[in-house]
């Protein structure tokens, strides 16, 4: 296709159509009105990113899937943004779970609706921005423009101690974005400029930056803890069970499914690649904390009664090891760690729609307090049930695949943390099916004896989850297909 005849690229639509949309929610004030707006929007941007993949090939579509303005070009600085195969799984990532989310909470009622559902488009439009980013300057504006929503939405609609979790939230955040900015206005002194700046923030020269090894050393921890507060790894990670408790539901499952694929993705984009000696030196300090991180994360998830607060500490477990895959430095590894993104995302978003649907019905969150949902709820059981099998990476879903070439890459690296990870598996089954078997099995109680099974609406959000789960655990070719160029780059970086 001649560029010459394009009118407006994918990354474009991507980017701006939520912000527009989002902007255009402020102003309805009817509350149906406004979430109808919500949900078709977030349908269109689907829409839009499903298209974006028929013309995923940049070596025939580049045109069409990158575009640059002039912004503060005197600074070096360019209005950027593009897809890769790893933009454009995440961007996908991104597009199909907002739709979701909304439709799976359609009958949540907010105060002021107007304001939630306009928040909700602006941390799309974010985090789009984030995934599509090929300017630091920009990369670190979508970073901020995803998180400030997200501050809003949990300190307005969140639990009764919501205040003290988005205060811990803001001061984590807030603090990671200070040292990445000074790492990003320190590597943008030793680039090369264009003709109208002496040094430029576009991506092609951070990579290129004349940062010397010494230099590597100290930028590459601003980096890493700001992109580790935001995964979270340990010990970054304190604040994410207390904002995934009091955040309202489908913040969290935002929080959850897709932002905190912002640290995993920024790694890969940004941190390696620009600081790759730095890695190398780094790599058994960062994948040791990571495992860590995994089995301190499970044996606190086996202790939990809180529901949220489980999902939370299982996810931190889950995260720990695409961490660690990265610095495997392993082609096997960060394949999988890509296929683990989207999975995590779909399996994460599903398990807190059954933990949202089931403390609405029975007004707790506690697992000691439930049990026998089967008997009153069997469609809500056999979505979870499945959902959790994934989440667990049983064979033949999607997360198995991803889990297993994110261990073959650590056993190449060292047998000895694979040893210690792989017990984090034996942990995940310990945890998952202890609370599948007390909410779901058992007898009913004062508490479940009123519970009614899922809606229409629910169903259908929960069987597309469930037909992603199998496809992909399946067939992953179209996933590792999309993002094999990108792991190529990525660990071209090294030589």
């Amino acid at each position: 296709m001649d560029p010459k005849n394009i009118w407006i690229t994918f990354p474009e639509l991507l980017a701006w159509f939520p912000l527009v949309a989002g902007l255009v929610a402020f102003m309805i004030r009817d509350e149906r009105k406004v979430r109808a707006w919500a949900i078709g929007a977030s349908l269109i941007t689907l829409g839009i990113s499903v298209a974006s993949l028929l013309f995923a090939d940049n070596t025939k579509h580049f045109a069409l899937n990158t575009v640059s303005y002039y912004w503060l070009k005197y600074i070096g600085s360019n209005l950027t943004i593009g897809l890769d195969g790893m933009g454009h799984m995440l961007t996908a990532l991104t597009a199909l779970a907002f739709p979701l989310i909304f439709i799976a909470g359609g009958k949540n009622s907010f105060k002021n609706a107007s304001a939630y559902y306009g928040l909700m488009l602006l941390t799309q439009c974010g985090l789009m921005g984030v995934f599509m980013a090929m300017d630091a300057l920009i990369f670190y504006f979508f970073w901020e423009l995803a998180v400030i929503p997200a501050y809003f939405l949990c300190s307005r609609w969140g639990g009764e101690r919501r205040i003290q979790a988005t205060f811990k939230f803001f001061v984590y955040t807030f603090t990671g974005s200070l040292l990445m900015l000074t790492g990003i206005l320190y590597v943008y002194q030793h680039t090369f400029g264009t003709q109208f700046s002496e040094h430029s923030f576009a991506m092609n020269a951070f990579y290129n930056a004349s940062v010397d090894v010494k230099d590597q050393n100290w930028l590459f921890w601003l980096f890493f803890v700001a992109f580790a507060i935001k995964m979270p790894v340990f010990p970054f990670h304190t604040w994410q069970p207390d904002t995934y408790e009091q955040a309202p539901a489908s913040t969290t499952m935002v929080l959850s499914g897709v932002m905190v694929k912002m640290g995993i993705f920024a790694v890969i984009r940004w941190l390696v690649p620009i600081f790759p000696l730095a890695a190398i030196r780094f790599d058994n300090i960062v994948i040791g904390l990571s495992v860590v991180g995994m089995i301190y994360a499970s044996l606190i998830a086996i202790r939990q009664d809180d529901i949220k607060r489980f999902i939370a500490y299982s996810s931190i477990a889950h995260i720990g090891l695409m961490c660690a895959a990265i610095f495997t430095r392993s082609h096997i590894g960060m394949q999988g760690v890509m296929l683990q993104m989207f999975s995590h995302g779909l399996n994460i978003i599903g398990m807190w729609i059954v933990a949202d649907l089931v403390e609405k019905q029975t007004g707790t969150r506690k697992i000691s307090e439930l049990g026998g949902i089967a008997h009153k709820a069997p469609a809500l059981t056999i979505f979870l049930v499945i959902i959790a099998l994934a989440n667990i990476a049983l064979p033949l879903t999607n997360a198995f695949v991803g889990e297993f070439m994110m261990f073959g890459g650590l056993f190449k690296f060292s047998m000895i943390y694979t040893a210690v990870a792989g017990t984090s598996i034996i942990l995940a089954a310990v945890y998952t099916l202890n609370m599948v078997q007390k909410v779901f099995y058992g007898d009913t109680n004062a508490v479940t004896a009123t519970m009614q099974d899922i809606g229409l609406s629910q169903k259908f959000v929960l069987a597309v989850l469930v037909i992603f789960i199998f496809m992909l655990g399946v067939f992953p070719q179209p996933l590792i297909d999309l993002t094999k160029e990108t792991v190529t780059a990525v660990l071209l970086r090294f030589k």
